[in-house]
């Protein structure tokens, strides 16, 4: 998948970088110190074990800096910078480490060999194994069954994620006057009459269907015949959209998507297990805030006049209504002509309420939210109910986002910057109805994490 999702690809990709930056650690201590003293130092004082914790920090740093999001690493220059940041960080934080506890420390020699050698490896290999991915003749092969908007919409998210492996032959459709016409970039290639012939020739991996109007063209043998050969894998656009860029095309989007494609019921262990992974979260996360939380109320305080929490109405699981809490960002008068939507740079924002939203501070009172069952810690975000109206009449399956309980954080405020219209609200509605119908305890626990790189690197939306 193009998402952050854990795949196979990723964990080979995670155990094959181990092995690297574990090895050149290990051949460090042989540069520096020679065979006899390398062992010594490996296997007598534990230097083993000290490798493995400095590949640990360094793949905690890689993920940090998104390298394992092929999505974000489509460019060269950009992959060759974060992995200096990366490691830069992994060394800092070991040097952190290593004069806090000096006996995890396998000499000043060994580390200055090692960051070279790591940052050199990890170049070499990074750049290769992304040419590789992104090379033409590697990859799945995609034939796009129809030539409309979704199909040019599959096309171009295809083509600007390369590194996922995918690779487009071309577009089959039904009018003999599109053949050998570029559509946006590969061309429509034959009729879908001919479509067993195309599958054999362009050795065709998986047909997309992305057919508009089906009545009466739809190609029902064809397809049939395939799918039952079982040549190719054949698969719906909807479908192929969502795994490939982790959210949901409305303009896709039918009814009878979502009625046969929906979330399965959730089995009552499953919904115990994930109530309490987020009930206890919000008390760990409570618990380690407080201090944080008694100083941003004095701020507030210090400011400007005012109760330190604001409490608005915002629509929950099922459209039900219930009251945030949230540590006040604006002054006291910052509605009194009525609800506004919120922007990036609001002039209604207060000099600390500017600092604590940038750092999400001001959402921590919702704990208690999570801990009264009003909220998740993950889910979509609440909407007022003012909002919640307009939206609804302006953007369709808007009311399906409250089919969960709303959530502190979520999949659509990792994976899109801020934004205060109603386009970007039909855009966070894809990642929401993704998540609806995908959720589970470890989507939610990568949901957790993301939201922690969110915070610490100011990245995401709200």
């Amino acid at each position: 998948m193009a998402s952050s999702r854990l795949n196979t690809r990723t964990l080979l990709l995670l155990s094959a970088e181990a092995l690297l930056l574990f090895g050149g650690i290990v051949a460090a201590a042989h540069l520096r110190l020679g065979p006899v003293g390398a062992r010594e130092e490996l296997i007598e004082d534990y230097g083993y074990y000290k490798a493995a914790l400095a590949t640990a920090f360094c793949l905690s740093a890689f993920y940090l800096y998104d390298l394992y999001d092929f999505v974000v690493m489509h460019d060269r220059r950009e992959l060759v910078l974060r992995l200096v940041q990366a490691l830069g960080l992994a060394w800092v934080a070991l040097a952190v480490a290593f004069y806090v506890l000096p006996k995890l420390m396998l000499g000043r020699g060994v580390s200055l060999i090692a960051l070279p050698l790591a940052l050199g490896l990890m170049v070499g290999w990074r750049i290769s194994i992304h040419w590789l991915l992104g090379h033409p003749n590697v990859g799945e092969r995609i034939l796009i069954v129809g030539s409309g908007d979704a199909a040019v919409e599959i096309a171009r998210e295809v083509l600007e994620r390369r590194d996922a492996g995918y690779r487009i032959v071309g577009f089959v459709d039904n009018r003999p006057e599109l053949v050998g016409k570029s559509i946006i970039n590969p061309r429509v290639i034959g009729l879908v009459s001919e479509m067993p012939q195309l599958v054999k020739r362009e050795n065709v991996d998986r047909i997309v269907v992305a057919m508009g109007e089906r009545r009466g063209t739809f190609p029902v043998d064809q397809l049939l015949d395939l799918s039952l050969s079982g040549e190719v894998a054949i698969e719906e656009s909807t479908s192929f959209y969502e795994r490939l860029t982790g959210r949901v095309n409305l303009d896709m989007l039918r009814p009878s998507w979502l009625i046969f494609s929906g979330r399965k019921r959730q089995a009552r262990m499953s919904f115990v297990a994930r109530a309490a992974l987020h009930r206890g979260v919000a008390l760990i996360g409570a618990v380690v805030s407080l201090p944080i939380a008694l100083l941003t109320a004095l701020l507030i305080k210090l400011e400007s006049n005012g109760p330190v929490l604001y409490q608005q109405e915002r629509v929950g699981k099922n459209g039900r209504p219930f009251t945030i809490l949230k540590f006040r960002s604006m002054h006291t008068d910052a509605e009194k002509d009525g609800p506004v939507w919120a922007s990036a740079d609001d002039d209604r924002v207060t000099r600390v309420g500017r600092v604590i939203r940038k750092i999400r501070v001001d959402e921590i009172p919702q704990f208690w939210n999570i801990f009264k069952g009003e909220m998740n810690f993950v889910g979509p975000r609440p909407e007022r109910p003012h909002f919640v109206a307009q939206l609804a009449a302006e953007i369709p399956f808007y009311e399906q986002r409250h089919l969960v309980a709303p959530g502190l954080t979520g999949w659509a405020q990792i994976k899109y910057p801020y934004g205060a219209t109603v386009e970007d609200a039909r855009q966070k509605l894809q990642y929401d109805l993704y998540y609806i119908k995908n959720m589970s305890l470890m989507l939610d626990a990568i949901i957790m994490f993301e939201t922690v790189k969110t915070i610490l690197f100011g990245r995401g939306g709200r």
